[in-house]
């Protein structure tokens, strides 16, 4: 008899939303991931989740949202496991939330980033993570390719 493996959970994390690209970046790894079977969490700021609220009113791409704080907390007291995390980096405080979230989970963290600062923000980028990094404001399509080729929801 073969043991299941654990569903596959996938968390999706969201800064500021002051770059266009990223609210479409994570709809479509969302996508992509809830056609595998991952169960996907989009934690954000408000106005983040807000704008992917807006933009998937039916949920189709979505499956569940929190609060970026609120789930940080859940992460620290064991009350959420995830076995892979993207974080969506576009300035200090997204490389901020990529460390804790490294810290706080055993599995490998993704840090995408993006906007006119991307390669002088992959530098500061000291802890261990998969990097994809594209200076993309307004087309996506950079990032998406390079998600493509990662391919996340394969692995």
């Amino acid at each position: 008899m073969s043991e299941e493996q654990p569903q596959r959970t996938a968390l999706l994390v969201m800064g500021c939303p002051k770059v266009p690209v990223q609210t479409s970046l994570v709809l479509y790894l969302a996508h992509r991931m809830k056609k595998a079977g991952i169960r996907t969490i989009i934690a954000g700021t408000p106005s983040a989740r807000q704008l992917i609220r807006v933009a998937d009113p039916d949920g189709h791409y979505t499956m569940e949202m929190k609060d970026l704080d609120a789930t940080i907390a859940s992460l620290s007291q064991g009350e959420l496991t995830v076995t892979d995390s993207y974080v969506f980096v576009h300035n200090d405080a997204g490389v901020s939330y990529a460390a804790t979230i490294q810290f706080l989970t055993e599995n490998p963290v993704t840090v995408i980033i993006f906007g006119e600062e991307a390669e002088q923000i992959s530098l500061e980028i000291t802890f261990s993570c998969k990097i994809i990094a594209e200076s993309a404001t307004h087309n996506p399509m950079s990032l998406k390719n390079k998600l493509e080729e990662a391919a996340p929801w394969d692995a």
